[in-house]
């Protein structure tokens, strides 16, 4: 990693640390959007980390969003959520849209006066997104959708959304960027989540909502591809958000295992203490480089790219539960309560193995590769 990537790591522990962390207790147990870390997140420019210079961004790179991403998780993981929700909310336009569609868009995004989203999993499903029933139909220069998405993060505090719906024929799909001031787009309750309860998360539901047809994502019957395209990238930062949610669950267990006494001694000098801390530092480090390598593969192009990304996918939030479970583990009664971050962290964890492709479905995606010839490193 070089030294601009260590410097900008060493930036956002020192910004997720003193201007996010906390906050991150209040805003789990009140299930509330985490305002101060998003105003310091928008102070330092980190909103369009991921967008070009040219629509208010800084043009930083995948494994600059990932470092973001790991660190902020760290130290509150509805906050790195809020952040890369953004991101993949407005990817398929800056990748995809006219140049007149990121000019509405982006900017507002990348300074953070606005919120995005990207709406796929539906009611019926989430991992099989050729299922989906929402469908847009056009009439005249516009397009008319209808159907209800579920489980959408950033909703109803974002402002874009980009949604994904059958548009034709059977395999026919277009992206489509609806505002939450459309005429027929509303919001479901807020669901009440295990974890990441700092994270806005509800059903998105459109009943004859009618948007312009300047508002459609490239070709309308491209949709399903640009999405797909784009799952690497995003499977990345959810790799680094489980990542960074064990990072922190270690670093509370070594603080608090180091400075608790029991039986005249600091629990540090444990033998069965120091196995179980050695086992988490094991698996956060073998995360970490599987997940950079993934990251390297992708924005190299490499053909082996998806494949490994679904491993560091699943080994980073594998490896997220365990490491936060030993946590808990480690505080004893003091890891069971709220006192301590780490019963949080257990919670949040939970549902990086589930979302962006459950850990089921990326073996399956492994498999595929390397009986379809992928070499091993």
């Amino acid at each position: 990693m070089n030294t601009e990537l260590l410097d900008f790591r060493a930036m956002m522990q020192d910004l997720a640390s003193t201007q996010v962390a906390p906050y991150a207790r209040d805003v789990d147990e009140q299930e509330r959007f985490p305002e101060e870390a998003w105003q310091a997140l928008c102070a330092a420019d980190l909103p369009g980390l991921a967008h070009p210079t040219e629509l208010g961004g800084s043009d930083g790179d995948l494994a600059a969003q990932a470092i973001a991403v790991e660190e902020l998780s760290a130290a509150c993981a509805s906050t790195a959520m809020v952040l890369l929700v953004n991101w993949a909310g407005t990817c398929t336009v800056i990748h995809q849209g006219s140049d007149e569609l990121k000019k509405l868009v982006v900017p507002d995004v990348s300074t953070g006066a606005v919120g995005a989203g990207w709406c796929l999993t539906e009611p019926t499903g989430g991992s099989d997104l050729s299922g989906i029933r929402t469908k847009a139909q056009r009439d005249g220069s516009d397009w008319v959708l209808n159907g209800q998405k579920r489980f959408i993060s950033n909703a109803d505090w974002g402002d874009w959304f980009a949604v994904l719906a059958r548009s034709g024929e059977e395999n026919e799909f277009g992206v489509f960027m609806v505002h939450k001031s459309d005429a027929g787009l509303s919001f479901g309750p807020p669901e009440k989540k295990m974890g990441l309860r700092g994270s806005p998360t509800a059903d998105v539901i459109l009943e004859d909502c009618r948007i312009p047809g300047e508002r459609v994502v490239g070709d309308p019957t491209q949709g399903y591809k640009y999405i797909i395209d784009e799952l690497n990238g995003s499977r990345a930062l959810i790799a680094a958000q489980a990542l960074g949610l064990a990072k922190g669950a270690l670093r509370t267990a070594i603080e608090y295992t180091a400075e608790r006494r029991q039986f005249g001694s600091a629990l540090s000098t444990f033998q069965m203490v120091r196995a179980m801390v050695a086992d988490a530092a094991i698996r956060v480090e073998s995360a970490s480089a599987l997940l950079y390598k993934a990251v390297d593969a992708i924005e190299n192009k490499d053909p082996r790219a998806r494949s490994l990304v679904s491993m560091a996918k699943v080994l980073c939030s594998d490896n997220a539960m365990a490491v936060t479970t030993d946590a808990v583990q480690l505080l004893g009664g003091y890891g069971f309560t709220r006192e301590y971050p780490v019963e949080r962290m257990m919670r949040d964890a939970k549902v990086t193995q589930i979302y962006e492709g459950s850990n089921q479905i990326q073996r399956l995606v492994i498999s595929k590769g390397l009986y379809k010839g992928e070499a091993l490193s």
